[in-house]
């Protein structure tokens, strides 16, 4: 699921293509370079049919003397959301266009220095490395990934198969024809299946009208959606790839060695994209084709009352899949920061929250004081130096604008008033102070920048204590490594678990706020095919591929030991060792609600020393103490006949998680943890707590003693609280280590001595 970006943000991104530099004969027969030029013209829609914009035309024509100068000079016409036009321009004509009434700011065509593969190198998997998780899996080679979402594009060459052998013989899915989609073109040694589900969309003989003429009926894909997962999962190496402006570099996905399955499930539909029937017969599908893994970036919002009794349908097939040893990962939600917004919460599921990368790109803001602010967005265009005015409201924004910087606190509701206003007074740019944001907005072309409210406080006081105000806005400067603290997303969706609140969720956290990947061509902002997008949908895929490469390592362990080595061996700090935040209303420390384990360690999770195991019967049996009816267990775990709980049915808290959340503290409680050895045969393990605030925790054994007869071994944990009145959740963690491996769970306690009482 992608996070909700403002369109105003889109509005202000021009799209140009890279041409040869030319040459234009001036006075004296000297030779003048041209370049690529951006002519923003302000808020206007043309209904031209043609691609360039007669007006356009017109402008140039009077500018280069001639129509077919004009003609060939142009290089796009932008007609819909503003007007203006792209075109091969001299400075001096670029000088004397600017000048023209209708013109706003003539900027030169400029690209960004990203590095698109720093998702995986900052999280130590870099392909250059010659040891760790990446080399010793092979690049996840042979591994099959299922990817249930809204299709695939390709063509996109994110699915080459170069350098892959023959497609592994247990594989028994298919490439299924369709409107624009040849199996016999399009399918390859990469792209291995590809299936599309809309059964339930359609009456027979009857078409869906709620389904636009735009969509495909076929496994090819409308929404620009499906494509960037599958190729963030497991896309090829696709070297000088370049997106909406952003520098060259080489693209790939968490394993490129893998194959892809895609199994289209979401379509674009006025009511709702994903159908449920379609997802669990994806699943089954997926489950007899033979892959691997499954990831799912699909969500509800917080559950109905008629769904609080049975999670969600995908879970449905979750359950049948993990019962056949397919991890299955999913994305939690953008509906964060607020308290019980994860989705995809159940146990058998990993659950994927969203953090940032250590790197931006931030605009220098210098005030006529020489004080210097780093603007949260990222402006490319000329020098602006400008006198500073402040406005209350759009209506503000008259005349007296012209030529200067202003200054506003919108609500989102009053942006494009703003945005209309400027084109109409000229105004050199415009600085929004408005609440952190994660998405990176980019202004190009024109100057439309975004500020946090601390930032924007001291622009309004700089404002009102100088006589003539004035600010430099200079073209963005790229931030990275300890500079650029790592956060959990604002959107990404937080614990606890809205329906099962013994069950710690998110699970594990990844990078998922401008990721680089493969879209279709249509994708607004994408050029050749890629494009940066945030949400957990994105972060979802990046820990797909580290389960990718974990099975290829790992053939033998089980989905929740996948799981387990994930959550324990995860970091709660970036790789540079500073602290992770949770961006939201308030900015503090990330806690288990934010990000689980925390953020995913892949070369620690190939080596984690222990897991804590568990398989279908244990769910069950959790079910079974989550006082869920037998026939609803039975439908879920598609068991053949009537499952029978225990009784007296068992404790909630014996769930063999690898993280304890104990949400209803009262009284002493004890339960139990099993670890299996996946490391050294003889090993010993002691035990480091770090208990809640107010928490007491003792464990029994406190020392773990592993050899060739001894493999797995229970302890338990006694549990209780200091505390005397209704508490917050407090946090904390329980470590065995054996001096190379520490294996850690978190710890999540509520006490609640008036049950239920919330005040």
């Amino acid at each position: 699921m992608s996070s909700r970006v403002s369109w105003w943000v889109f509005w202000v991104m021009s799209v140009v293509v890279i041409l040869n530099v030319e040459f234009n004969i001036v006075e004296g027969g000297a030779y003048e370079e041209t370049k690529v030029h951006i002519v923003y013209l302000g808020e206007k829609e043309h209904n031209d049919p043609e691609l360039v914009t007669a007006s356009h035309l017109s402008m140039l024509e009077s500018l280069l003397g001639s129509k077919k100068d004009a003609s060939e000079s142009i290089v796009h016409s932008y007609r819909h959301g503003f007007s203006g036009f792209a075109a091969h321009l001299t400075d001096a004509q670029a000088k004397k266009i600017s000048e023209h009434p209708n013109v706003v700011q003539v900027t030169p065509n400029t690209y960004y220095e990203l590095q698109t593969t720093r998702t995986f190198d900052y999280l130590g998997l870099s392909h250059s490395t010659p040891k760790g998780l990446l080399r010793d899996a092979k690049m996840g080679e042979d591994i099959i990934i299922g990817v249930l979402d809204s299709g695939v594009w390709p063509e996109s060459e994110s699915f080459n198969d170069k350098g892959l052998g023959p497609i592994p013989q247990r594989w028994k899915g298919m490439c299924v024809d369709g409107e624009d989609f040849d199996s016999k073109k399009h399918c390859n040694r990469k792209l291995i299946g590809a299936r599309y589900y809309m059964e339930s969309l359609f009456r027979k003989n009857k078409t869906d009208s709620r389904i636009p003429d735009t969509e495909y009926m076929s496994a090819r894909e409308a929404l620009p959606h499906g494509t960037h997962v599958a190729s963030t999962a497991g896309g090829s190496f696709v070297s000088n790839v370049s997106v909406n402006g952003f520098g060259v570099g080489t693209i790939r996905g968490g394993a490129p060695g893998a194959r892809i399955a895609v199994y289209k499930v979401c379509w674009q539909r006025v009511d709702g994209s994903c159908a449920s029937a379609e997802i669990i017969k994806a699943m089954d599908d997926a489950i007899a084709d033979g892959v691997d893994l499954i990831t799912i970036s699909i969500g509800r919002p917080n559950p109905t009352l008629t769904e609080l009794d049975l999670y969600n349908q995908i879970s449905y097939g979750a359950f049948h899949a993990v019962a056949n040893g397919i991890p299955v990962l999913s994305a939690g939600g953008n509906y964060g920061p607020d308290d019980y917004s994860v989705q995809n919460i159940a146990p058998w599921i990993i659950t994927v929250a969203a953090t940032s990368l250590d790197r931006w790109y931030s605009t220098p803001l210098t005030l006529g004081n020489n004080m210097t602010l780093m603007a949260r967005s990222a402006y490319k265009g000329k020098e602006i130096q400008a006198e500073l005015m402040f406005v209350y409201s759009a209506n503000e924004m008259t005349s007296a604008a012209k030529g200067k910087v202003v200054l506003a606190f919108p609500t989102e509701s009053e942006l494009t008033d703003y945005v209309s206003n400027l084109s109409n007074v000229q105004a050199e740019g415009l600085i929004f102070a408005t609440k952190r944001e994660d998405d990176l907005k980019v202004s190009e072309g024109i100057a439309m920048i975004t500020v946090d409210y601390e930032q924007g406080s001291t622009m309004f006081k700089y404002i009102r204590t100088t006589s003539s105000p004035t600010i430099k806005i200079s073209s963005a400067v790229t931030l990275n490594g300890p500079l650029v603290a790592t956060k959990v997303a604002e959107f990404s969706g937080r614990g606890p678990n809205p329906v099962s609140p013994y069950v710690l969720k998110p699970d594990i956290a990844a990078p998922g706020v401008g990721i680089v990947a493969a879209s279709t061509p249509e994708k607004m902002g994408a050029e050749e095919g890629f494009y940066a997008e945030s949400g957990t949908s994105m972060a979802t895929p990046v820990v797909a591929g580290l389960v990718a490469l974990l099975r290829a390592v790992h053939p033998d362990w089980s989905p929740a030991a996948l799981k387990s080595a994930l959550v324990t061996t995860a970091s709660k700090t970036d790789p540079y060792g500073e602290p992770i935040f949770s961006e939201g209303l308030t900015r503090k420390l990330a806690d288990p609600f934010d990000f689980g384990g925390g953020l995913v360690s892949p070369n620690k999770a190939a080596d984690p020393g222990l897991v804590f195991d568990a398989g279908a019967e244990d769910y069950r049996l959790f079910l079974c103490a989550s006082n869920y009816d037998e026939m609803h267990i039975t439908k879920i775990s598609r068991t053949n006949t009537l499952y029978r709980c225990p009784s007296p049915r068992p404790s909630m808290l014996d769930l063999n998680l690898p993280s304890i959340t104990i949400p209803f503290l009262k009284e002493d409680v004890t339960l139990t943890r099993t670890v299996t050895n996946v490391g050294p045969v003889d090993s010993v393990y002691k035990l480091i707590v770090e208990p809640p605030l107010g928490v007491k925790i003792s464990v029994t054994p406190n020392t773990l003693l592993f050899n060739s007869n001894v493999k797995k071994i229970s302890f338990k944990v006694t549990v209780s609280t200091t505390h005397k009145s209704n508490s917050i959740y407090y946090f904390g963690s329980l470590t065995w280590t054996d001096g190379s491996h520490n294996v850690t769970i978190p710890l999540s306690v509520r006490t609640q001595m008036l049950m239920y009482f919330s005040y």
